[in-house]
């Protein structure tokens, strides 16, 4: 039987859960491409794909759920991370420091994430990741920029694209943990610190 309602009962709750993590595992280190809903199922330790199939309606819908999951994480670590206010030259900084702490965190769910962004198209061929996700995802770096500019701290250029090179440079950290495992990520985000910093100051 397979549910359309959120079966919101607790052990239900800790069911999807399940689900979600062992999605975000496989996706981060088979791909995209191998998380079927055997795989999955093997991940979590579960017999059967109906146990899946109860709890989503199909795989958009489990990746959606993998979406809102990381979404969350990423969510709940800044909300705690010290983003500087005295100045916006330290609001950049601690901002990249953050986002590389957080690919340190959760590297699963990090490389889960962009792999989603990257491959999965759902039914109908709009992609996962839109205008929509792109503007969340720079406006804060992008406001900070503007505001710093029009304080007299960060020199003249292009606010969008200074904040799409920063943002890309950051959604690298990722794939190079994939492949480099072993990163030195206090100098990776020294280096960016830096590189950024030189090219905004006035």
């Amino acid at each position: 039987m397979q549910v359309t309602a959120r079966d919101q009962r607790p052990a239900a709750r800790a069911r999807r859960e399940q689900i979600v993590a062992a999605a975000i595992d496989v996706i981060a280190t088979s791909g995209y491409r191998s998380a079927t809903f055997q795989t999955i199922a093997a991940a979590a330790g579960i017999k059967s794909t109906r146990t899946i199939s109860y709890h989503f309606a199909g795989k958009d819908d489990l990746i959606a759920a993998v979406v809102e999951d990381v979404f969350s994480t990423i969510t709940a670590f800044m909300a705690h991370a010290r983003i500087a206010t005295d100045s916006f030259d330290s609001a950049l900084e601690t901002t990249i420091r953050a986002t590389v702490a957080l690919n340190d965190a959760h590297r699963a769910s990090m490389q889960a994430l962009m792999s989603i962004f990257l491959e999965h198209y759902p039914a109908g061929g709009s992609s996962t990741y839109g205008p929509d996700e792109e503007t969340a995802v720079m406006s804060p770096i992008q406001q900070v920029l503007v505001d710093g500019q029009k304080a007299g701290e960060f020199t003249d250029f292009d606010a969008e694209i200074m904040a799409a090179t920063i943002q890309r440079s950051l959604d690298g950290v990722a794939f190079l943990l994939r492949t480099h495992p072993d990163l030195d990520l206090d100098h990776y985000a020294d280096e960016l610190v830096s590189t950024f910093r030189r090219a905004t100051r006035r």
